[in-house]
């Protein structure tokens, strides 16, 4: 069931269907593939709702739009899912983009179940209407911090980008490192060429330097400056919001694509249920799925869940949101309040750091787990 965005005023394909509005972003600035590997967790388990009868006979259906990672864009989408009747929106991969989201969808009175997006200030202010599946940033971040502690490294460059996003991410790690005797160098890659970034880091003695950047670009080419430069031999790169995660990184780096550790949200071993879901997406994406498509398949899991039992209207499926309790594919989920994050959170999906194996790029190794 490979849906295409349907253009608008195109839905009502079935009267009796139960509807999620899916975002997503599937055009580029957005991550492109981030998107698709969400939109087929978020459609296999859509698929294997129905071919299990649906929501009490009604099938469940995906209105899916691209946000393309832009917040304006996601927001005017809300507005018109809102309009369109669906019973709640699934999805985003986009930190930003689901902030805008989120504020729009508690302004209607829409519930919505954050897949992907990790910020951990997603509202400004504490909403019932938005709950999240993935960990939140200060959450997985810190787990970061103590593996780069672990492995020795004391004095770490960031190389960041303008974003709330990259912004947050440079805090929790300056915030985390510095009483632990750390030292967070930030390099501003709007002011640097990628060969500047390795002049600061020869300057600065650093042994670490982390991207705090987009993904293909500026990434690649700063990964590919670093690796070309002998004075730089022995630093690592990290990359803890997981731009290594996707094949287009390989793909795009070839052997410079190893030892890059970076954050993924899954267990050490999957259950059964995760390992069937895993074989499924697998054969829906012709590669290995990332843990965003096992973020979309658990989002889907839980809405068809709240919605057996709750129906589907909005205010009930927002009530519900401290009662769930779902088996996904990677653990029990369940929602309560964290202090300091807005949203009802699943505290929290197993956390690991992992690299591509320098023997074997396509191969993904353990280093850490949280």
């Amino acid at each position: 069931m490979n849906t295409p965005p349907s253009p608008p005023g195109a839905e009502r394909t079935d009267e009796s269907a139960v509807q999620i509005g899916a975002l997503v972003p599937l055009t580029r600035p957005g991550w492109v593939e981030a998107g698709q590997h969400l939109l087929a967790g978020l459609e296999l388990a859509v698929r294997e709702v129905n071919d299990a009868g649906g929501i009490v006979g009604r099938p469940l259906e995906l209105v899916v739009r691209d946000t393309a990672a832009d917040p304006q864009r996601a927001a005017a989408a809300v507005d018109e899912l809102a309009r369109l009747g669906v019973a709640a929106l699934a999805g985003e991969y986009h930190s930003v983009v689901a902030r805008a989201a989120a504020a729009r969808a508690d302004a209607l009175g829409l519930p919505f179940l954050c897949s992907s997006a990790v910020l951990d200030a997603l509202t400004e202010q504490p909403t019932e209407w938005v709950a999240r599946l993935a960990p939140a940033q200060s959450h997985g971040w810190q787990i970061y911090a103590d593996f780069l502690l672990g492995a020795g490294h004391s004095r770490i460059a960031v190389a960041a980008e303008s974003s709330v996003y990259w912004a947050s991410g440079a805090r929790i790690l300056r915030d985390y490192l510095a009483p632990r005797g750390g030292t967070v160098i930030e390099l501003d890659v709007r002011a640097l060429a990628p060969t500047a970034v390795c002049d600061e880091l020869v300057d600065n003695r650093a042994t670490a330097l982390l991207l705090l950047v987009g993904h293909p670009e500026p990434a690649v080419s700063i990964v590919k400056s670093v690796r070309r430069d002998q004075r730089l031999a022995e630093i690592m790169i990290g990359a803890p919001a997981g731009q290594p995660e996707f094949a287009e990184w390989a793909t795009l780096l070839g052997d410079d694509s190893a030892a890059i550790p970076f954050l993924r949200y899954l267990p050490e071993r999957l259950s059964p249920l995760g390992a069937r879901v895993e074989t499924a997406l697998r054969e829906r994406l012709a590669e290995a799925p990332s843990f965003v498509a096992f973020e979309g398949y658990d989002t889907v899991a839980v809405l068809a869940e709240v919605l057996r039992s709750r129906g589907a209207d909005r205010a009930r499926i927002a009530e519900s949101w401290p009662r769930v309790a779902v088996e996904g594919t990677r653990g029990q989920i369940q929602f309560s309040r964290t202090p300091g994050i807005s949203v009802w959170q699943w505290a929290w999906t197993p956390i690991q750091v992992v690299d591509r194996d320098p023997a074997e790029p396509d191969r993904l190794r353990i280093l850490h787990a949280g």
